[in-house]
């Protein structure tokens, strides 16, 4: 997945702005947005299982 970092100005005043697929979240802080991304990639590298492995293994 691509991820950017960029800033922005928003009606608050600037800001820096995560995107990621068709979505964009922003933040106040160049430091609050490198810690969103940190944690979206964390997540996104996290083992998962599938529903079905889920329903193999409760039978």
């Amino acid at each position: 997945m691509n991820v950017m970092i960029q800033p922005v100005k928003t009606a608050a005043g600037p800001g820096w702005q995560v995107s990621f697929g068709k979505q964009s979240v922003t933040f106040r802080s160049e430091s609050e947005a490198h810690q969103f991304v940190s944690t979206l990639q964390a997540r996104l590298s996290a083992p998962h299982r599938l529903p079905f492995e889920q329903q193999r293994a409760a039978s």
